[in-house]
C-alpha cells in the first residue's frame, strides 16, 4: 500500500506555508517530512497534528493508493 500527500503539499501552497512552517507548528521532524515526500506511511499522531495545525480533516491531507 502506498500513500499520497499531494493534497497536503497543495494545502500548504494555498495557505502560503512552507514545510518548515508546518514543522514548527506541529513539532514533526524533517525526517518525517522526508518520509511524506517519498509517499511513505507516517503515524496517525503525525497526521492528527497536521490536521489540527491546518484546521482540516485527514482526507484533506492524505490519499491511499491501492495496490492493483
Amino acid at each position: 500500500m502506498e500513500y499520497s500527500y499531494n493534497k497536503l503539499w497543495k494545502l500548504l501552497i494555498d495557505k502560503r506555508m512552507r514545510k518548515k512552517d508546518l514543522m514548527e507548528q506541529t513539532g514533526i521532524t524533517s525526517s518525517t517530512i522526508a518520509k511524506m515526500g517519498k509517499n511513505k506511511a507516517v503515524s496517525m499522531d503525525v497526521i492528527g497534528k497536521i490536521c489540527v495545525a491546518l484546521d482540516c480533516d485527514i482526507g484533506d491531507v492524505v490519499d491511499i493508493i491501492k495496490d492493483e
